[in-house]
């Protein structure tokens, strides 16, 4: 991960380079690991680090002079189950869409292509032949060598000490062989990174695992042969397996009794360079016997020897790549439990946003800052063993797991469980998914499911009656302060409302592209509320404390948790809330994208006349030890209505219907305000702000994406980002995000192309599991185009 960054940082430019190295380069996790590169990962931008880590590695050797030893050896994973199939299609949209080869096989092909593969109980198999293995220490040297010919400077054998901020913004590093000031610091330090992070008043949520592969004796098949088997991945046995020169290998990722390295800290000595951990067969062997079952050939060989390393797990299993929270010009490579696979992919887009400001691919899922203070150990350990564990279990949409769960909680939490709430967890909150009235659980699935109906009917009464959904995960600041309209007007692309109103407004880069999204509303002349998402909360927290000038006179509290949201939408939303609060709400009085300071059921509340789901509403924002008050209230006053609970898969279907774009799938690092068909929302006369001057440039250059809404013929299932988009057989675009607008009935979806098929009426494809299913570029939201409802 390391010299992955270095060398591509220097193929960017940045040459005044320094690695700091307290081993050897392949020290900790590199040395030991099997060098896997495999191209299937169930993560659209992941599979794109992937890709170009396996495009770069077969060409290091004439690109530096290193010798490298890729195999190109290619992969299967097997299929027992249709939901397997499932994904393998949805993988195959991916493919499509990022570039690697990937082909959807029978048992037949498989057999053909690995004839000693037991093939009982396979439906299928995925097929990408652009992946394979390598020697870890080949490629490590090599992007070494690289870097090192474009300036870079390596430096060994020397452990780094302590970490000190300097009052220039800078940073103090004392290492064995004394002391270095760098503008930037870059923890890339792999199952120490937490070590790191704590020299600078930082954790991490990782966790080191032991992983466990085995080599065997000589395989007599192996040997008759040339050619080289595929690597084989099967859930069945948790495992891979494949070829190591004559012999065969083979890795389990156990789903029990599972050991935490270095355990019980799990803090690795600083003396500990090129450590194994002591074999414990007894552990794999339920795995072991079945990986033998599915490879025969390999049962005689014997075991030749166990190889039990450490490699580090993220809570969530992506890599952390980017700024580290609450700190300035302090980043993060590490994290990954595929370093081999991923590091030069993670150092190249990586590198870029560190250079210019941005990447060229999605960096959300990887942000550091998708964690807070909520992944303290307890939580790091839980979900770090529950990664490792579901390594080679098919990822299923929707599915809630069990561990790290009940970090952050509103006060409803209890209550909205006992009426049947199923929960879906971001950045530690609790927020309500749907609600199962007769207790059903969800069926997960790629296609449409049983909870389709019950999402249908919470989507009714938001649109025909009223409905009451608890938010309180969302990000909220106060900016208060002579300056902070100054402020504020500079960080963001809208111009700050007049006191009372609320504007939706975006925080660029100075590259124009989207780092954040915003709703202020101006309570005071000098008071402004913000409202971001859940997800966010550190990230915006670093723009708005970040962006601050030392000279302006303002106070911003991050204050999350000392309110709660509760959205209140519907036709007679207007009619529950007048029951409790004397303040007009008729729409001359209270109009729509204003907010005010209200009293509710005799409680002090923040009311503001937005939402996400495009219908008469408001949120409220009481303090958070008000909101079992406010909700009883609602609920009591909104029985003549037929009110109802709603949660956020009605959110998704409400939301597609009005084509509101989301932050992280629509807004993105990769793209600007004139690519997402968001310019209304910049104010290009205002005085001079972030990201204006390449705003203004893009807006007269030829621009190479577009966002687009569409309406798509599907089946039986809907899109949800990463599908490929063709026009004829010809790839042209992606998908975004998506669903079925139950009010319209119809399935939706936005997504980017190029500007030249962006116009109304273009007839596109969009790849759906196994269909390519017709889809039509809308110019207008498929509900409410005039926004009447949100002005009644």
């Amino acid at each position: 991960m390391g010299v992955g960054l270095a060398y591509h940082l220097a193929e960017e430019g940045c040459k005044d380079v320094l690695l700091i190295e307290k081993g050897e380069l392949t020290s900790g996790s590199t040395w030991h690991a099997a060098g896997q590169c495999p191209s299937l990962v169930g993560n659209y931008n992941l599979a794109k680090i992937h890709a170009y880590s396996n495009d770069l590695y077969p060409r290091l050797e004439e690109l530096t002079g290193q010798y490298v030893s890729w195999h190109a050896s290619g992969g299967i994973r097997i299929a027992r189950k249709q939901e397997d199939v499932d994904w393998f299609h949805y993988m195959k949209g991916i493919a499509d869409s990022v570039g690697f080869r990937m082909e959807i096989i029978d048992p037949a092909k498989i057999r053909e292509i690995n004839p000693f593969y037991n093939m009982d109980g396979v439906i299928a198999g995925a097929w990408t032949t652009d992946d394979g293995h390598a020697d870890p220490s080949g490629l490590t040297n090599a992007m070494a060598r690289g870097a090192t010919n474009m300036g870079v400077k390596i430096v060994k054998q020397n452990r780094v000490i302590d970490i000190r901020a300097l009052p220039s913004g800078e940073w103090e590093l004392e290492t064995e062989k004394g002391t270095v000031v760098a503008e930037i610091v870059v923890n890339a330090a792999g199952s120490f990174a937490r070590q790191v992070s704590k020299m600078v008043g930082s954790d991490l949520p990782i966790c080191n695992m032991e992983h466990q592969y085995i080599v065997t004796g000589p395989v007599a098949e192996f040997v008759a042969r040339d050619e080289e088997i595929p690597v084989m991945r099967d859930p069945h046995a948790s495992a891979y397996i494949r070829q190591e020169q004559k012999s065969g290998l083979i890795g389990i990722y156990e789903h029990r009794d599972l050991a935490e390295a270095w355990a019980p800290n799990g803090y690795p000595p600083w003396e500990s360079d090129s450590e194994l951990f002591p074999d414990n067969l007894d552990r794999l062997m339920p795995w072991l016997e079945r990986a033998m079952h599915c490879m025969p050939v390999i049962e005689e060989a014997g075991i030749k020897r166990v190889v039990n390393g450490a490699i580090p797990h993220s809570a969530d299993g992506p890599p952390l790549l980017g700024p580290a929270a609450g700190l300035k010009n302090f980043w993060l490579c590490c994290g990954s439990s595929f370093g081999i696979a991923q590091g030069a992919g993670c150092g190249k887009y990586l590198a870029q946003w560190m250079v210019h400001g941005d990447a060229e691919i999605n960096m959300t899922g990887f942000d550091p800052r998708r964690f807070g203070s909520f992944a303290d150990d307890d939580y790091m350990k839980a979900k770090g063993f529950q990664d490792y564990g579901m390594t080679y279990f098919t990822p299923l949409p929707g599915e809630e797991l069990p561990a790290g769960r009940r970090c952050r909680t509103s006060p409803l939490y209890e209550k909205l469980l006992a009426k049947g709430c199923v929960y879906t967890q971001t950045f530690g909150w609790e927020r309500p998914k749907w609600f199962s009235s007769d207790g059903r659980e969800e069926d997960y699935s790629y296609r449409r499911n049983n909870v389709f109906d019950v999402v249908r009917e919470e989507c009714r009464a938001v649109r025909e009656r009223v409905g009451v959904l608890d938010l309180t995960g969302f990000a909220k600041y106060d900016v208060t302060g002579p300056d902070a309209e100054v402020f504020l007007n500079r960080l963001c692309a809208n111009r700050m409302p007049k006191t009372g109103g609320i504007v939706l407004a975006h925080i660029l880069s100075k590259m124009g592209r989207i780092g954040g999204e915003v709703t202020i509303t101006r309570l005071a002349e000098d008071r402004f509320y913000l409202l971001s998402a859940a997800g966010a909360e550190l990230r915006d927290l670093d723009h708005l404390l970040q962006g601050r000038l030392e000279n302006e006179k303002l106070e911003i509290r991050n204050i999350t948790d000392d309110r709660g949201v509760l959205v209140l939408a519907g036709p007679r939303s207007r009619d529950v809330l007048s029951s409790l609060t004397d303040t007009p709400l008729d729409h001359e009085n209270f109009r729509w994208l204003t907010g005010k300071e209200i009293m509710v059921a005799g409680v002090p509340t923040r009311a503001l006349r937005v939402n996400y789901v495009g219908e008469l509403g408001w949120e409220l924002h009481p303090a958070i030890r008000d909101m079992e008050t406010i909700y009883d209230a609602i609920w009591q006053a909104g029985q003549k209505y037929e009110i109802a609970d709603f949660g956020l898969y009605a959110v998704n279907s409400l939301r597609i219907e009005k084509a509101y774009r989301g932050w992280g799938a629509e807004l993105t690092n990769e793209v600007t305000m004139l690519d997402a068909d968001m310019e209304r929302f910049i104010k290009l006369d205002k005085d001079d702000f972030i990201g204006r001057d390449a705003t203004l440039a893009e807006r007269d250059a030829k621009r190479a994406l577009q966002l687009i809404y569409f309406e798509v013929d599907a089946t039986d299932s809907d899109v949800r980002g990463g599908e490929p988009i063709f026009l004829g057989d010809d790839c042209v675009g992606v998908t975004t995000s998506g669903g079925y607008g139950h009010h319209v009935g119809k399935s939706l979806g936005f997504g980017y192309v190029g500007p030249e098929l962006a116009a109304p009426g273009t007839e596109l494809a969009v790849g759906l599991l196994d269909e390519r299913c017709r889809a039509i570029v809308l110019e207008d939201p498929a509900y409410d185009p005039a926004n009447k409802r949100l002005r009644a």
